[in-house]
């Protein structure tokens, strides 16, 4: 069984759609998993959607609206649009294969795994509450943020689903993230299973970059995504990842 997993990024998330419109041209995976944008980008792709759909939810200038500056006791960022946009990711999709996505559950910070039919628009919307900027999403009486808080990049997740291998897109590869996996201690999956992380081949730019939407960068992003899918995956002379 092998796994699709996306990690979190913000605005960077637009290059796993350029290396995903690549990469599906030669390899399904039998399990998606994903947190944060990632989590978003994989239930648009386990729910069906084609990657030039992906791309263009990237293109599209209301996804500006998702970052909306605003002071409020749990952060800066309204937390109405990215709501109403979980909502309507949630109507347009439902998996068709096995999904699952990560949170934190605050205030233990504990990492957990929701998956297939567990999961609700709220759930969406709390996997891309970046703490101190969106507020908590409460369900069932628990509190949610962000899964990407404790692991960008939710390895450990697609193990627990039965993955036995693992193709992984990671965008949060420069030194801040580096050093706050170290500082976080993420779950991380047994030695037995075999990992395959693909990553972005130049750096897609500031803190500022990965939560301002712009145009360019989403069009210079999906762009590199392609190229990196193209370079990584030429080396296989033909044949589909495993």
């Amino acid at each position: 069984m092998t796994a699709l997993v996306l990690s979190a990024g913000g605005m960077f998330a637009a290059w796993e759609a350029g290396f995903w419109k690549v990469l599906s041209e030669r390899f399904q995976p039998d399990i998606i998993v994903g947190t944060s944008a990632g989590a978003w980008n994989g239930w648009s792709i386990a729910g069906g959607a084609a990657p030039e759909d992906l791309i263009r939810e990237w293109i599209d200038p209301r996804t500006a609206g998702i970052m909306q500056w605003g002071l409020h006791r749990r952060g800066c960022l309204r937390p109405e649009t990215l709501h109403a946009r979980a909502a309507e990711l949630f109507a347009r999709f439902q998996p068709r294969l096995p999904f699952g996505l990560t949170l934190t559950e605050l205030p233990w910070l504990r990492q957990v795994l929701v998956r297939d039919r567990e999961i609700t628009w709220s759930h969406l919307a709390a996997s891309a509450s970046i703490p101190l900027c969106f507020p908590s999403v409460e369900i069932q009486g628990r509190r949610y943020v962000d899964g990407g808080l404790r692991a960008a990049l939710p390895l450990w997740a697609a193990e627990a689903m039965g993955a036995t291998r693992i193709l992984a897109l990671q965008v949060l590869n420069t030194l801040p993230f580096q050093i706050l996996r170290l500082v976080m201690r993420p779950r991380r999956p047994s030695r037995n299973i075999e990992v395959v992380q693909y990553e972005p081949s130049e750096p897609l730019g500031s803190l500022r970059d990965a939560a301002v939407w712009s145009p360019a960068n989403m069009e210079r992003w999906i762009a590199l995504g392609e190229r990196d899918a193209l370079r990584a995956l030429l080396p296989l002379d033909g044949r589909a990842p495993r």
